[in-house]
């Protein structure tokens, strides 16, 4: 049998998809598993948002809609970003894509070649990773510790670079952490990236989700004119996993290549879809903060409850809906309690390792879950803890 392209074989899937397969086994069991697995919010689309689609459905807008995003959603996408990030892109410098999933992908794919280097935190998101394994791309990383609330550091940043360095990936608020780098350590990466003529790519997916400080964007140094790239979307701030929507911004130069990238792999993305995308961003926020609010409610719920059980030390997350306790203390491995929890307890987590090899140690809860099911999953983990501890 002929074989498939050598960087095939260097892509990797995600732990979160592989507990969520064993999971949906589990129930259809007949067992009521808790989920806190997957990084799904449980609240639904704004109904405002759904309107909007099922109208432009019915109006037939689902025809093949401009490459690089309707010009109406890209307006949309300039408030925003002036907005949030204190600079107004031109429409040139945005794309618009079915999730920011393939955000990453494809902007990984138009910095990075074989043999470049790229520098990124372990634990974070397994696609960054992956896709640079798949571009031949050595991944350098900088594992994240608790003594700096988990957040990347400009001297380590700096400590990495070498002439092959070609990108810096950031993600803040940060998966699986919940750390928000400080606007000092923002700027000062900015300028490394400036000095040593290399790409920043900014995953900033949960940029609305921040409780106790505020957010920064190292675009702001050069307005995504020369170096910085930003990946956001729809999926966690207006609860649109599902929908598929995405954007990116960054130097003019570059979005002319991304959008050829994507015109040969996608063509575009749904224009019913985008259309609810413009009364998301245009509409009132209110839903946004009602859920930030309730967020925090189960942050500091799972942060206390997970602090009481034996052999887990658990820090409070500065944004993201995920909990990452320390487990060390079990004498167990972070696969072996991920098991433990959801075989005995049907409590499902995420081992650590599912996000690096600095992972282990550590599990992810998701708390983008009912308060009810907080309650009872904690309530299962301590006794199962205590009973094997």
């Amino acid at each position: 049998m002929r074989e498939l392209a050598e960087g095939m074989y260097r892509l990797s899937g995600e732990g979160a998809l592989s507990v969520l397969e064993r999971v949906r086994e589990l129930e259809h069991q007949g067992k009521n598993v808790y989920r806190l697995e997957i990084g799904q919010p449980d609240f639904p689309t704004p109904i405002e948002i759904k309107k909007a689609g099922v109208e432009a459905i019915e109006k037939n807008q689902t025809e093949y809609v401009a490459t690089g995003g309707m010009q109406t959603l890209k307006e949309a996408i300039q408030d925003e970003i002036e907005t949030t990030r204190g600079f107004r892109p031109s429409l040139g410098q945005i794309l618009v894509l079915p999730g920011a999933k393939p955000g990453i992908f494809f902007s990984i794919v138009a910095t990075c070649s074989k043999g470049d280097e790229v520098i990124l935190p372990d634990p974070g998101f397994p696609t960054y990773g992956s896709v640079c394994d798949y571009v031949g791309a050595k991944s350098v990383t900088i594992r994240l510790k608790v003594e700096n609330d988990f957040r990347i550091t400009p001297d380590e940043v700096a400590s990495r670079i070498t002439p092959r360095t070609k990108l810096i990936l950031l993600n803040s608020p940060h998966n699986p952490t919940g750390s928000v780098m400080t606007k000092k350590d923002m700027e000062q990466v900015a300028e490394l990236a400036r000095e040593n003529d290399c790409f920043i790519l900014a995953d900033e997916i949960y940029s609305k989700l921040v409780y106790d400080t505020e957010f920064f964007s190292p675009s702001l140094a050069d307005e995504s004119k020369e170096m910085s790239i930003i990946v956001d979307g729809f999926s966690k701030s207006y609860s649109m996993t599902g929908w598929r929507l995405g954007y990116v911004v960054g130097p003019e130069r570059f979005m002319e290549k991304l959008g050829l990238l994507f015109l040969n792999a996608l063509t575009c993305t749904a224009p019913f879809v985008q259309i609810a995308g413009i009364t998301a961003l245009k509409g009132s926020q209110d839903g946004v903060q009602r859920m930030l609010q309730e967020y925090r409610t189960r942050r500091d719920l799972i942060v206390k409850g997970l602090n009481e059980v034996s052999g887990f030390s658990c820090y409070t997350p500065s944004g993201a809906f995920y909990a990452w306790p320390n487990i060390m203390e079990t004498g167990m491995t972070s696969q072996e309690v991920a098991t433990l929890l959801l075989e005995k307890g049907s409590v499902a987590a995420l081992p650590g390792t599912a996000f690096g090899e600095n992972g282990e140690g550590y599990l992810r809860f998701s708390y983008a879950t009912s308060k009810e099911t907080i309650h009872a999953a904690l309530e299962r983990v301590k006794a199962l803890i205590e009973e094997e501890t």
